[in-house]
């Protein structure tokens, strides 16, 4: 294993790297960061300090611009661990306060050091390791969302006694299709970024032929398949019905999904947002596979899978009314249809942010009106923000991750300033995004150390920064 030691040598000037960021923190007067001491920072590059400190300076607003200092490296400062195995690069990225790795939230933690990665050898190694590593969690259970750094480790403390079929190693078995597609969405922009083809190796690949596997086997065409869960809970979210295999459906050529990206149980297995998303990733490992591997039947069957799916989500997956159609959130098959929006991504807001449509999309901005309002149970409207929440947090609780995708997701001006107001507004003084807070009481919130809503705000700057400068100067 390379040590920590090993690492810094392979960053060079590490401290300098870091004083960079520490200097630019020092012109946001009146507040201290909240980032580890150089030395005790997980991972540095002088690229990130450079565009943390490039982007500090277009921010007009002394807190949102300390707010950013915290927030954009704190997956680096904090989550990553860096090592080799089998002499390759290894990465394991916690989520926070959770001392394990998901598939999802490892990917999209990283996400916003993709296009800074062709210009730092340590981040290309960082990213390769990932990779590496999250192809042997695929190898290992394509089931499972949450998963530790030891291959023989028992489960988390809550999955322990799960009724499902658990393998060391795992943290939790809920199966969830974004698991799957994150990481290939992070593969795919990597090669995008960097041209690198070096951690697509044979191991990559047969993860990737997993992933088709299990699309196919969650199609349900034949049989309900292999995958079934049951936990001992007071709440129905964390488990599933009828002996463990979901409430019942009629395949209709959708990949069915126990559990949404929140890490609570579907209530139709059909879950829109995640069929949309399975449509792009595979499309996109069809084109690396075609391009990086000259491997034209497993792109065709990829690409013969994604439109399979798209056609079934697009025949099904709609309602319409007077105003138009627009997305269900799930459904079931027999034409039961669920409309709400949940903070988690993939979710109906975050739809044209994972490529699934275009922001002015009329069926997509249809749904995005209905997902903001009170047409759907999970938005709340308080006087701290308005926001959506969803189950897992109960009543009253917004994410501010769901304030930041609709930022990221608006064509207009005037919408993202708000949201930029509404998250400068309610992190209780701490410098933080957290996982959600209540709609009137920002003080009363959930998961201070949350990294994946630390890294989307930082996404949602830096492309301010890159697009819409003026947004930040007078916020």
């Amino acid at each position: 294993m390379t040590t920590r030691r090993d690492f810094l040598k392979l960053l060079g000037t590490t401290a300098a790297a870091g004083a960079i960021g520490d200097v630019a923190m020092a012109r946001t007067p009146g507040f201290a960061s909240k980032r580890p001491p150089p030395g005790k920072r997980r991972f540095t590059s002088d690229v990130v300090e450079r565009e943390l400190a490039r982007v500090q300076g277009l921010i007009g607003d002394p807190k949102l611009a300390w707010m950013f200092g915290n927030c954009y490296p704190n997956t680096l400062d904090t989550t990553v661990e860096l090592g080799t195995l089998e002499g390759e690069p290894d990465t394991f990225v916690i989520t926070g306060d959770i001392e394990a790795m998901w598939l999802r939230d490892s990917s999209a933690q990283v996400a916003p050091y993709l296009p800074l990665a062709k210009q730092d050898r340590a981040l290309q190694r960082l990213f390769q390791g990932l990779i590496r590593r999250q192809a042997r969690c695929i190898r290992l259970d394509p089931y499972a969302n949450a998963f530790l750094p030891d291959p023989h480790a028992q489960p988390l403390s809550w999955a322990r006694s799960d009724q499902t079929d658990m393998k060391p190693g795992v943290g939790e078995r809920k199966w969830e299709i974004d698991s799957l597609c994150w990481p290939i969405r992070l593969a795919h922009g990597y090669w995008q970024a960097t041209g690198d083809t070096t951690p697509f190796d044979d191991d990559w690949r047969a993860a990737m032929h997993r992933v088709v596997q299990t699309f196919r086997e969650q199609q349900r065409r034949h049989g309900r398949g292999p995958y079934h869960f049951q936990r001992t809970s007071d709440r129905p979210t964390e488990t599933l019905a009828l002996e463990g295999y979901g409430h019942p459906t009629r395949p209709n050529g959708m990949i069915h999904s126990m559990f949404r990206p929140s890490d609570d149980a579907c209530l139709y297995p059909l879950f829109v947002p995640a069929n949309l998303f399975a449509v792009v990733s595979l499309r996109q490992l069809a084109a690396m596979s075609r391009a990086i591997h000259r491997d034209a039947g497993f792109a065709d069957e990829c690409t013969a899978l994604a439109d399979d799916v798209a056609k079934a989500t697009e025949r099904d997956g709609r309602v319409s009314d007077a105003d138009g159609d627009y997305w269900a959130y799930e459904i079931d098959g027999y034409g039961n249809r669920l409309f709400m929006d949940d903070a988690n991504a993939p979710s109906l807001l975050s739809l044209p942010y994972l490529g699934c449509c275009a922001a002015d999309d009329p069926r997509y901005r249809r749904t995005r009106a209905r997902a903001w309002s009170g047409q759907n149970p999970y938005f709340f409207r308080g006087t701290a923000a308005d926001g959506i929440g969803g189950p897992h947090e109960g009543l009253r609780m917004i994410w501010p991750m769901a304030i930041t995708m609709r930022a990221l997701t608006s064509t207009d001006p005037a919408e993202v300033r708000q949201c930029l107001r509404w998250l400068r507004d309610t992190d209780a003084g701490t410098g933080f995004m957290h996982e959600a807070f209540d709609q009137d009481d920002p003080a009363h919130f959930t998961r201070a150390w949350f990294a994946w809503a630390n890294s989307l705000f930082g996404e949602l700057i830096v492309r301010l920064a890159d697009t819409q400068p003026a947004l930040l100067r007078k916020p």
